[in-house]
């Protein structure tokens, strides 16, 4: 009998959607905005990482327009060959600047910057020691690695310190610790200065993954380093342009070893097209906006301090968070699901976080806050969570 080579395909989709484990596609009909339409119906956004708003503002819109239209659609090649413009080499100027780091470099997407640097950074007779919360594009990064693994219980630093000793001990040529400098599911923030010092102790690279902190963290949100006022001290900051920033792209940020280093190690970054020009002119206009104009990230700060005290003060658990990531534990997968379809039908786009993406017993529903919200807005979501939470028992 003749096999068929992709029945597995429809098989183990199929087993996914029984299990509730599959993605069920909603679309997006208009901007990543604050109130947007979703499969048809009005709703708040809730579950964008476009902390700022800054997809929508006009000055970032303009300068992408302009410079599509003064450069093309397109690069026309990686940048090592014929795709690096001037547009480009701009954006990391001004990038290391503001994070007031000695150089930059800027990657297709942060999954890409992960899966293309840290297997360069470590193989063979090197141990790579990473938190257990750590994003999949690190878990991914790491895998391609030939390195010795060691890996830590979420945020212990005292487990830490052990694996650095015994890593000591061993004479590994490289010893790396990665981290992400807020973790996704749960918005606590990693102890940066506390691992940066036992980095500096005992002579290993620290790597921090500060997707959620880039444009979040730190005065003008110039990141996890700033945040902690340990410029300099991280020895390969990772971050993107696909959150707070609006646009899209990854980042490192670093010493100028560092950036040559990897422009000439990283397969993703040399053997990837280059960003179109608008992009590129999107990323630099991101960063002046920023520089320009800190009521963005004020607001930000002062819708998620309104809204995560009122969560609380209903009698929702919102775990560790201590940023613009405010998870709303649900417990069981199915309270989750029953709770997020009944945002949706009170007009709030908030999805659901299950098992296998959190442990199980930990599911929830992720929010995560935008500037832009208003104070109506806010407390018209608020009163959504009220009401279905109250109706699942939640509350």
């Amino acid at each position: 009998m003749k096999r068929d080579p992709t029945a597995f395909l429809r098989e183990e989709y199929e087993e996914l959607r029984e299990n509730n484990l599959d993605w069920r596609l909603r679309t997006l009909e208009g901007p990543s905005a604050p109130r947007t339409v979703v499969d048809g119906r009005p709703v708040i956004m809730l579950c964008s990482n476009n902390y700022l708003n800054l997809s929508n503002h006009p000055r970032i819109i303009e300068a992408s327009v302009e410079a599509t239209r003064k450069y093309g659609a397109g690069s026309g090649s990686v940048r090592p060959i014929a795709g690096n413009m001037e547009v480009h080499m701009e954006v990391e100027k001004k990038l290391a600047e503001f994070k007031k780091a000695d150089a930059a470099l800027v990657y297709q997407t942060g999954f890409a910057t992960n899966s293309g640097l840290i297997p360069q950074l470590a193989d063979k007779g090197d141990i790579i020691i990473s938190d257990s919360l750590n994003h999949g594009s690190i878990i991914d990064g790491i895998r391609l690695c030939r390195a010795d693994r060691g890996i830590y219980e979420h945020q212990d630093i005292g487990q830490l310190e052990d694996q650095l000793v015994e890593s000591d001990k061993k004479g590994y040529r490289r010893i790396l610790v990665i981290t992400d400098g807020v973790f996704s599911m749960d918005g606590d923030v990693a102890k940066a200065d506390e691992i940066a010092k036992l980095c500096d102790e005992f002579g290993a690279m620290s790597y921090i993954d500060d997707a959620h902190g880039e444009g979040v963290l730190g005065p003008h949100g110039e990141g996890i380093s700033v945040h902690f006022g340990i410029e300099g001290k991280i020895d390969v900051e990772v971050g993107t342009f696909s959150k707070a920033y609006g646009v899209v792209g990854g980042l490192i940020a670093g010493s100028r070893d560092l950036v040559n280093y990897a422009l000439n190690k990283s397969r993703t970054w040399l053997l990837s097209g280059s960003h179109p020009p608008g992009v590129a002119a999107a990323q630099l206009a991101a960063l002046n906006v920023l520089d320009s104009e800190p009521e963005h990230h004020r607001n930000l700060w002062d819708n998620t301090k309104y809204f995560k005290k009122e969560l609380q003060s209903m009698g929702f658990d919102t775990g560790d968070s201590v940023t613009p990531i405010t998870p709303v534990m649900c417990g069981e997968s199915s309270t989750a699901k029953a709770v997020s379809e009944g945002l949706y039908e009170n007009g709030v786009f908030a999805l659901p976080i299950v098992f296998p993406m959190v442990a199980q017993g930990k599911a929830r529903i992720r929010t995560i806050m935008n500037a832009g919200l208003t104070r109506e807005d806010l407390d018209d979501a608020l009163r959504a969570f009220e009401k279905v939470g109250r109706s699942v028992s939640l509350i």
